[in-house]
């Protein structure tokens, strides 16, 4: 299975970890796409480096891997992205340590602002279909459906918007890479233009894609990458978020081939 093996508590996980190094911060003349564990993922274009949801430190939850990191071996983020509140992906020790070396935030409005009470960092509050353009990098909002804690009594204290919930849609030197986010299947996602890369969270739960639904988006895009995020980081074997099984999109999607498992920290060049 080259880059993942089923560990002996039966989740899949990658093989080890690939750690970052300056180099992969600096212009290396290509697009390169990494899965940083987790949900998290970060672009390199051309030198614009873009981090999605990079969890390098702090997290709560006993983990399977090495983290790709230290935040201070990280030189440079021209743009920070968060897609939700949950702390697998607004990680706030790492906003905070990332925050000298990064140029521009950007989140749903409400995360934009817990960013500003909680961390002191002051990040751009945006809604779905928002755009935002970083040297020639452009990223689009998408719309997600991730609002568990409406079901939850105890997080009854608010009301949490579909929108504060997003993916992204990353358009840059004529390529197009989408961060799906978690989400139940929405139809908005069934119609997006057909992306050279999908950033793509399989897993099997009532507030993520589900299995079935997974299939059907990554056929709906017959042509893409997917680059598998949202697995074999967090050593939860009962928990259905952290538990998905390359094998299962290996085996159920239309063009197998392009299923791309990447080990945590190792680029994928866009060609």
């Amino acid at each position: 299975m080259g880059n993942y093996y089923v560990n002996a508590r039966g989740q899949a996980q990658a093989s080890g970890t690939v750690k970052l190094t300056k180099k992969d911060f600096e212009n290396n003349n290509h697009i390169g796409v990494y899965w940083l564990g987790g949900g998290g993922a970060m672009i390199n274009s051309y030198g614009t480096v873009i981090m999605i949801d990079p969890l390098l430190e702090g997290f709560d939850m006993p983990l399977l891997i090495d983290m790709v990191a230290k935040p201070s071996d990280v030189t440079k983020v021209d743009g920070y992205f968060v897609s939700h509140v949950d702390n697998d992906h607004y990680s706030r020790p790492t906003l905070t340590d990332l925050a000298p070396v990064t140029k521009e935030v950007h989140a749903s409005r409400y995360v934009a602002s817990l960013m500003k009470e909680e961390c002191g960092v002051d990040a751009y509050g945006h809604t779905w279909w928002d755009e935002v353009c970083i040297d020639d990098v452009k990223v689009k909002f998408t719309p997600a459906d991730h609002n568990w804690q409406n079901d939850l009594d105890e997080y009854n204290y608010r009301v949490w918007a579909k929108e504060e919930y997003s993916g992204f849609y990353v358009t840059t030197h004529g390529k197009r890479i989408w961060y799906v986010g978690d989400s139940r299947l929405m139809e908005e996602q069934l119609h997006m233009e057909e992306p050279d890369v999908i950033l793509f969270d399989f897993a099997d739960n009532e507030y993520h894609i589900g299995l079935e639904n997974a299939y059907k988006l990554a056929n709906t895009y017959p042509n893409s990458k997917l680059i598998l995020i949202h697995w074999g980081t967090v050593d939860a074997p009962e928990m259905t978020p952290f538990n998905g099984n390359p094998d299962n999109v290996i085996r159920n999607v239309i063009n197998p081939d392009r299923v791309i498992v990447l080990k945590p920290g190792e680029e994928f060049v866009l060609e």
